[in-house]
């Protein structure tokens, strides 16, 4: 089993949820990236989700393209993505999936990504810009136990969410609503109900839920139809607001955790 669904499982077997925090690499100080990373790690995360900075990041709404422009203004690379996960890993176990656009990638070579990605202590990767029916073509190269995780939508069929479920490795990211991340007060009924479409068809994988969770309230109303809960926008739209101190985005971070990992 790999470490990825494996502290999914472990959270579940208490009858909990796992949390994904995610913060965009480099943001909001190229410098002390890393001490920040493990303070936010340290309030409850069971995953981390590492954004590669990209100047068009078409998944994300503006608080995460916000964040994406401060890190790139920073000077941040790709390779300082890598070096932030090789010294989370050295001083945390928590499994680190990179979150990236195709171009980036695609412009180091693929297999050069693999490589460097693994040596640095990912264990997943997210490329949201990679369309399903080219998967295949886009990931010819050998992956070695780096875990490829896709993406259902609300418009996903059946058929094609079975099909993600068996081409997905570690869990399977059921983005909660159509357009991009960071929209808020979207868990109606029908959000709801399409949720719970994927949780009953995916068999192989975990699922985790990401966009639009923006508070505990959120995660009570979906928790019980998925594996996992992944915040990104809330947290990074704290950090942005001069008003809001660090301990207050460290509270409040810790505040999903506990909602997450409540029975």
């Amino acid at each position: 089993m790999n470490i990825i669904r494996k502290k999914i499982e472990e959270r579940n077997k208490l009858n909990q949820k796992a949390l994904t925090l995610f913060l965009t690499g480099g943001f909001p100080n190229k410098n002390n990236f890393v001490d920040f990373a493990l303070d936010l790690i340290d309030t409850g995360a069971d995953l981390f989700e590492l954004g590669i900075p990209f100047s068009d990041p078409i998944a994300d709404g503006t608080t995460i393209q916000k964040t994406s422009k401060i890190a790139l203004d920073n000077g941040t690379t790709i390779f300082d993505v890598f070096e932030y996960s090789r010294k989370i890993s050295a001083k945390s176990n928590i499994p680190i999936i990179l979150m990236g656009y195709s171009n980036p990638i695609y412009k180091i070579g693929l297999q050069n990504f693999v490589d460097r990605a693994i040596e640095a202590g990912v264990k997943g990767l997210i490329v949201p810009d990679v369309p399903f029916d080219e998967y295949n073509d886009f990931f010819n190269v050998d992956l070695k136990e780096l875990n490829i995780i896709l993406l259902t939508t609300p418009a996903s069929n059946k058929d094609r969410i079975r099909e993600i479920d068996n081409n997905s490795n570690g869990f399977v990211y059921c983005v909660s609503i159509n357009g991009t991340t960071g929209k808020e007060n979207i868990f109606n009924n029908q959000t709801i109900k399409s949720i719970e479409k994927n949780y009953n068809l995916i068999k192989k994988n975990k699922m985790q839920v990401g966009f639009g969770i923006s508070s505990r309230s959120d995660i009570k109303k979906i928790k019980h139809t998925c594996d996992g809960i992944i915040v990104a926008s809330s947290v990074l739209k704290k950090m942005l607001s001069e008003k809001t101190k660090i301990n207050e985005v460290l509270n409040f971070a810790g505040s999903l955790a506990e909602e997450c990992h409540s029975a």
